[in-house]
């Protein structure tokens, strides 16, 4: 999966003028803050009332993902970009607080698959009825609640110097965090897999999406595997998918338009295109050693073919000597061009058909 930092909302829930949980948000992100430089987390305070959200006005469901008003598609947006959530809210009446009621029903899709964590504030209860309260809506979202809590009871926290919660709930805050950390990372694959900008893979449970710089790590391992073996066929280790660095990928896959095959958290494939005038060049295209013959390199192909418009030829290149790779390239319309380049290796073009 990829390594980038998640990104961590801590959702302050009170509205009322001069309460609690803006005091209890600063205490929590303070007391993680070491944890979660240390876990690549950032976290991210935000107060429900500065969104400005009214009472659920948008006339569409919020499960189609459609927002007319500018409220609303701010709130999706910093939803949408968050892998987790911290709700810091008090109990109201045996309850969550309206506000967070309302937030939760503006959204659909944005939660889905991401875990959520509540730190809850109140006198007897400690706030622990609003939490059993918003599990049950956060887990109808699909939201992941977390097992592990924060509960702070307000007689016991408070004094003449302000908000001073006991060690405990610093160790069961650094608790939560650690938990969210590890769902996070382990849903990220079906919350990848849902997002609109993903495609469909050509296996079952897998799905492809654009690679960003975050994901060099994995890119460096499949390169290394694959490239291996054209080493061999070549006879030569100067082949630079060999010796690149993750820093090396990080700078390439900020260039390039790098797809990637995923399932379950593995990446299983990868291919990268980018234009040069009328010619789309395509390289890279990689496929685990041990899913080969399954046609996941004829639909990776495929998929980089498809940004061919406004191009009249596609090219390519591979080994000289890469006796498989050329014949799969023929079956696939590909001819060879006479000539060998200063790197030993061939191109091959396709013409773009209109």
């Amino acid at each position: 999966m990829t390594t980038k930092t998640l990104r961590v909302l801590v959702l302050v829930c009170s509205t009322r003028p001069n309460a609690l949980g803006p005091a209890v948000g600063r205490w929590l992100t303070q007391t993680l803050a070491p944890d979660s430089e240390a876990l690549g987390v950032e976290l991210v305070p935000l107060s429900i009332g500065d969104l400005d959200l009214p009472f659920l006005d948008e006339e569409e469901h919020p499960s189609s993902g459609i927002h007319h008003h500018e409220h609303s598609r701010r709130w999706s947006r910093i939803a949408d970009e968050a892998d987790g959530f911290v709700v810091v809210t008090p109990e109201y009446n045996y309850g969550m607080p309206a506000t967070l009621k309302n937030a939760l029903d503006y959204l659909g899709p944005e939660w889905a698959w991401k875990p959520v964590g509540f730190v809850s504030y109140g006198h007897t209860s400690a706030g622990t009825r609003a939490v059993q309260h918003a599990k049950q809506v956060v887990s109808t979202l699909r939201l992941v609640p977390l097992g592990a809590t924060v509960a702070l009871r307000i007689a016991e926290m408070t004094g003449g110097d302000g908000l001073e919660p006991a060690p405990h709930h610093a160790d069961a805050a650094q608790g939560l965090l650690a938990e969210l950390v590890r769902l996070a990372h382990a849903l990220a694959p079906m919350r990848e897999r849902e997002h609109p900008a993903s495609v469909q893979g050509p296996l079952p449970g897998s799905y492809a999406r654009r690679l960003s710089p975050h994901d060099a790590p994995e890119v460096t391992v499949l390169q290394r595997c694959c490239w291996t073996e054209e080493a061999l066929a070549n006879e030569t280790l100067a082949i630079p998918a060999l010796h690149e660095s993750p820093a090396d990928i990080r700078a390439w896959l900020a260039e390039w338009h790098t797809m990637g095959l995923w399932r379950d958290g593995r990446l299983l494939g990868v291919v990268r295109t980018r234009r040069d005038g009328s010619d789309l060049h395509i390289g890279r295209l990689a496929v685990a050693p041990d899913l080969r013959g399954l046609g996941i390199g004829r639909w990776l192909l495929r998929e980089a073919e498809s940004a061919h418009e406004g191009c009249t030829r596609i090219v390519l290149s591979t080994g000289a000597a890469s006796h498989r790779n050329l014949s799969f390239y023929r079956r696939q319309g590909y001819a060879r061009v006479a000539g060998h380049r200063e790197d030993g290796d061939v191109n091959l073009t396709k013409p773009v058909r209109a």
